[in-house]
């Protein structure tokens, strides 16, 4: 028997319309927030481990021994190097779709398909639209039909209706933002958009389906993952590099770099070994708010920022 299996919003192409102002609001939260870490690193230090990658923020870094590699020295202390934006906010990418329910992108495409932020990846499916990352939107829905997507919509759009006033709104509020020279003020709009990003992240992903590779940090925004085979993870050989797709978290998409939290910024005194276990760990671009002087409650008082103590 031939049966159709009812689709709703977004699984059949058409766009959750509760979710477009949330799209738009964690775009442009992170608009704002690269543009205040991007203003806050010119005064505070980023460090790097050029062995193991793990980051500190602050000087001087830290001299905990936690660099536990192939090469690292026998004391395992860290051989720390400069560090910049990238190693706060790691960029994770998506292949950018210009149909979400159309075919996964094959191996023999992965040159041609653009890889955009996994971030902006999503906030497009949900109905932000950027010129430069065409987007199919449909009027019509489609239908899974004995297990196939049946699509009774034209392949190609005469004409796709780019977002109105979303570009504007965004650069006004950055214009407005980028004039402020109080220190203290980015480091607080910084703080409540990060917050505001990953809060919105989630609850998109309730809706709009992210997928990550089991082995790797691959991440592919859309109800599947990619075919591309590139997956450098342990046993990739067996698998001839394919990925073992799962459903992904926000911490996927928006992955926290948890660096150890400074207590005390006018000591100026390097944290030391013995006394790893009283320090407690924030993510990277938390902490860096932080020491720019976002003293928000759960930073001040230990709280959710803070729980992951102890060894690192």
């Amino acid at each position: 028997m031939v049966k159709e299996k009812i689709l709703r919003p977004p699984e059949n192409g058409l766009l959750v319309k509760e979710l477009i102002p949330i799209a738009q609001e964690v775009y442009a939260a992170r608009t704002e927030l690269f543009a205040s870490v991007s203003k806050i690193v010119e005064s505070i230090s980023i460090y790097t481990c050029s062995l193991c990658g793990e980051v500190h923020v602050g000087h001087p870094p830290h001299k905990i021994r936690t660099c536990n590699v192939a090469g690292s020295p026998a004391n395992k202390e860290h051989t720390w190097s400069i560090g910049d934006m990238k190693h706060v906010l790691p960029l994770v990418e998506s292949f950018h779709l210009y149909d979400r329910v159309g075919r996964a992108v094959s191996h023999n495409e992965r040159l041609e398909v653009d890889r955009i932020p996994a971030v902006v990846e999503m906030c497009i499916q949900a109905g932000i639209d950027i010129l430069e990352y065409p987007t199919r939107r449909r009027i019509f829905p489609a239908y899974n039909i004995a297990g196939k997507i049946i699509d009774f919509e034209k392949r190609f759009p005469k004409e796709v209706a780019p977002g109105k006033g979303i570009d504007t709104w965004i650069l006004g509020s950055m214009k407005a933002y980028c004039f402020s020279d109080i220190h203290t003020d980015v480091a607080v709009r910084g703080m409540e958009a990060w917050e505001r990003m990953r809060s919105g992240a989630s609850k998109l992903m309730q809706k709009y389906a992210v997928q990550t590779c089991g082995y790797c940090s691959e991440v592919q925004v859309g109800p599947k993952g990619h075919r591309v085979r590139n997956c450098q993870a342990y046993k990739h050989q067996m698998r001839d590099g394919q990925h073992a797709w799962q459903e992904a978290t926000v911490d996927d998409l928006v992955p926290p770099v948890y660096v150890w939290h400074v207590q005390d910024l006018t000591s100026g005194k390097q944290m030391v070994n013995d006394l790893k276990r009283y320090y407690g760990m924030l993510p990277a671009v938390v902490e860096l708010f932080a020491q720019a002087g976002a003293k928000q409650m759960e930073v001040a008082n230990g709280g959710k920022y803070s729980e992951r103590d102890g060894e690192a």
